[in-house]
């Protein structure tokens, strides 16, 4: 499972948990530590934190299905933040992307965090960019040849576009990306070549 995807699944996990419709930041601060832990424990850095101290049940497999919540604004605006760093980064959004756009954040459990830990935004960053070159290392390409398709499921969508999964089905949803439901199932595809459509050209400044 690609680590943005579990970071996410843990997020709502947490909030159908707490009794929420509404995925909170702290859940999804709490989704990325679960993603990037082993045995609960997430090194980063100096710092080490426990993600079942923190209320996290790291042996729990989050399922995709069963009732739906939403994303709250703080975390859209997160997500949105971690999409704008992936492409600085010439990259697909991936866990650190989302771990990196916490590092601003002043309030919650992120401002719990820095406060026990004397976490300051550039140690946070320094950090997350050396998980990048360690355990969320990318696995060697292998020198199989790349099979193009013109039906992309939104996961894949996301990937091809370097946004979040849940802003591509938005855009789905408020008919901005065309999209087409297989028969007598609730999976949708998109056409690659409507992936251009929500895109405009940039205006040079005068």
């Amino acid at each position: 499972m690609k680590d943005a995807e579990s970071a996410a699944l843990c997020a709502v996990a947490l909030a159908k948990k707490h009794g929420s419709d509404e995925v909170t930041a702290d859940e999804l601060l709490l989704g990325c530590l679960q993603a990037i832990s082993r045995f609960g424990i997430a090194q980063l850095g100096p710092w080490t934190i426990d993600v079942e101290a923190l209320g996290v049940d790291w042996l729990d497999r989050p399922e995709r299905n069963g009732a739906k919540v939403a994303y709250s604004q703080a975390v859209v605006d997160i997500l949105d933040l971690a999409a704008r760093i992936a492409r600085s980064d010439d990259s697909a959004i991936r866990v650190e992307h989302m771990l990196a756009a916490f590092a601003g954040e002043e309030t919650g459990l992120m401002r719990e965090l820095k406060k026990e830990h004397g976490i300051t935004g550039s140690a946070w960053r320094a950090a997350i960019a050396n998980l990048k070159h360690s355990a969320l290392a990318e696995p060697t390409p292998d020198s199989s040849p790349r099979v193009v398709r013109d039906f992309l499921s939104p996961e894949e969508a996301a990937v091809e576009l370097g946004l979040h999964v849940q802003t591509v089905r938005a855009y789905v949803r408020s008919g901005k990306l065309p999209a087409h439901r297989l028969a007598g199932e609730r999976a949708i595809r998109i056409r690659r070549k409507d992936l251009e459509k929500i895109l405009e050209p940039l205006q040079p400044e005068t």
